[in-house]
C-alpha cells in the first residue's frame, strides 16, 4: 500500500511539473537527490563498518559478554517463557545490545533468529507471548547511541553532531518503558478475557 501511495505522490508531481513548466527544475532535483544519497550511503558504510569492527573488538575484549551479563536478569524478567540457556535469549541479548548502539542493520539477523528461536519454543505458527514482547521492544527503538544519526550529521558537517545522545536516551527510556507498559497491560487484558 504504501509503495502505491508514494508511486502515485511520485506521478502527481511529474505530471503536476509537465503542465507548470518546472520539469526542468524536477530533473536537476532527481538527480541531485540521487548524488547526495550514493553520498550519504558511501558515509553511512563507513560509519557502520566502524561501528562493526567496534563490536568485533569489544566481542573479543569480553565487553559485549559483560554487557549481556548485566542485562541478563532484566530480560530474563521481561521474557520469563524463555529458559535463561536456551538459544534463543543469546539472541535477545544481542539484538539488544547491538540496537542500544545504534547498529540496527547489525541487530536484525540476531533480531530474526531470536523469532526463529522463539517460533520453535513455542512450537506454534501463532505469535509467543515473549515473540510479541520482543518485537515491541524492537519497535521502541531501544537506541542509546544512534550512530546512523550522528554519521547522517557529520555528513552534513553539523556543529555538534553528537548533542542527540542525551535526548536519544530520554525518547528510548519513555518509548521502551511504554511499549512494556502497553504489551503488558494487553497481555493480562487477553489472560483476563479468557
Amino acid at each position: 500500500m504504501v509503495n502505491i501511495i508514494w508511486a502515485c505522490m511520485a506521478m502527481i508531481g511529474i505530471i503536476y511539473a509537465m503542465f507548470n513548466g518546472t520539469m526542468e527544475n524536477v530533473n536537476k532535483a532527481l538527480f541531485e537527490s540521487a548524488n547526495n544519497a550514493v553520498t550519504l550511503s558511501f558515509g553511512l558504510i563507513s560509519v557502520l563498518v566502524f561501528w562493526l569492527g567496534m563490536m568485533k573488538v569489544a566481542e573479543a575484549a569480553g565487553i559485549l559478554r559483560m554487557l549481556t551479563k548485566a542485562f541478563r536478569p532484566i530480560v530474563e524478567k521481561i521474557f520469563p517463557d524463555i529458559p535463561s540457556d536456551h538459544p534463543a535469549m543469546g539472541y535477545i541479548l544481542s539484538n539488544i545490545v547491538a540496537n542500544m548502539f545504534g547498529l540496527g542493520n547489525a541487530a536484525t539477523p540476531m533480531g530474526i533468529k531470536a523469532m526463529e528461536q522463539m517460533k520453535v519454543l513455542s512450537g506454534s505458527d501463532t505469535a509467543s507471548r515473549s515473540m510479541i514482547t520482543f518485537l515491541a521492544i524492537n519497535t521502541s527503538s531501544l537506541t542509546l547511541i544512534p550512530t546512523t544519526v550522528i554519521a547522517i550529521r557529520m555528513q552534513y558537517d553539523s556543529v555538534s553532531p553528537t548533542e542527540i545522545v542525551g535526548t536519544t536516551i530520554i525518547a528510548t527510556i519513555i518509548s521502551t518503558t511504554s511499549a512494556l507498559i502497553i504489551d503488558r497491560y494487553y497481555f493480562y487484558k487477553s489472560m483476563k478475557e479468557r
